[in-house]
């Protein structure tokens, strides 16, 4: 009986320690990790490039090709809490009309703004709505919009386009210039000598200096005349 006891003991214990080692080769096969890019897009999510985050065109340039008319139709996602028509009444958001260049939660027919976006003080400037609709949060932290903001640049820059046609009508910033990368290789400017050519000649010019300006050895005829004469008579 002790034999079998053991024997039914030791097959329980082989089991545990099979299922022990299979469940760590799984993990070690089935190891899985976050993909580098969702398979959806996500509200609200900034989508980064290999060198950290994705280079974001300034706000003019964008708003130099934005589509008023592409702008209504992003709206349409504020309009459970916003009206945008003149005299429109405030919702769980206030009314919209004429908002571009007004003062930041001022006025709005006496809208409840919350204090952290008093705090952030200044005007609705074309920079200001394009921070505030990428993140609402990150722009004025404690904020009572829950909206989680417009990842998309251009629907921002489309978004205060349309904005801006109603009833606001600021004319829209100069597209800033965009930078030109200086080239390794870049030819000097018209009469420019090339740094390496400059280089070598000063290199030449400090190895003749150095010889011309060398001493001669002692006893040498061009320093000891009796030298010069006692080498005459060997030669003769």
């Amino acid at each position: 009986m002790d034999n079998r006891t053991n024997t039914i003991a030791g097959w329980v214990l082989a089991g545990f320690a099979a299922a022990l080692g299979l469940s760590l080769v799984s993990g070690m096969w089935l190891h899985s990790e976050a993909p580098e890019k969702p398979g959806y897009p996500i509200q609200g999510v900034q989508e980064a490039s290999g060198d950290g985050a994705a280079a974001v065109e300034p706000i003019a340039n964008r708003l130099a090709k934005a589509d008023p008319a592409k702008g209504a139709e992003v709206f349409k996602k504020c309009q459970t809490c916003h009206t945008i028509n003149q005299g429109g009444a405030n919702g769980q958001g206030p009314n919209l009309y004429a908002t571009v260049g007004e003062a930041i939660a001022q006025g709005k027919n006496g809208f409840a703004f919350s204090d952290a976006l008093k705090a952030v003080g200044g005007t609705w400037t074309f920079d200001a709505l394009d921070k505030w609709l990428t993140s609402p949060r990150k722009f004025a932290n404690g904020t009572k919009m829950t909206f989680a903001g417009l990842s998309d640049p251009q629907d921002r820059a489309d978004v205060i386009a349309y904005l801006n046609a109603q009833g606001s009508n600021v004319p829209l910033p100069k597209p800033e210039a965009a930078a030109a990368p200086a080239a390794n290789g870049a030819a000097p400017a018209n009469g420019a000598t090339p740094a390496s050519e400059n280089a070598a000649e000063a290199n030449v010019t400090s190895s003749t200096n150095v010889l011309n300006q060398a001493t001669p050895a002692p006893g040498a005829p061009s320093v000891d005349p009796q030298a010069a004469v006692e080498a005459s008579k060997q030669n003769q």
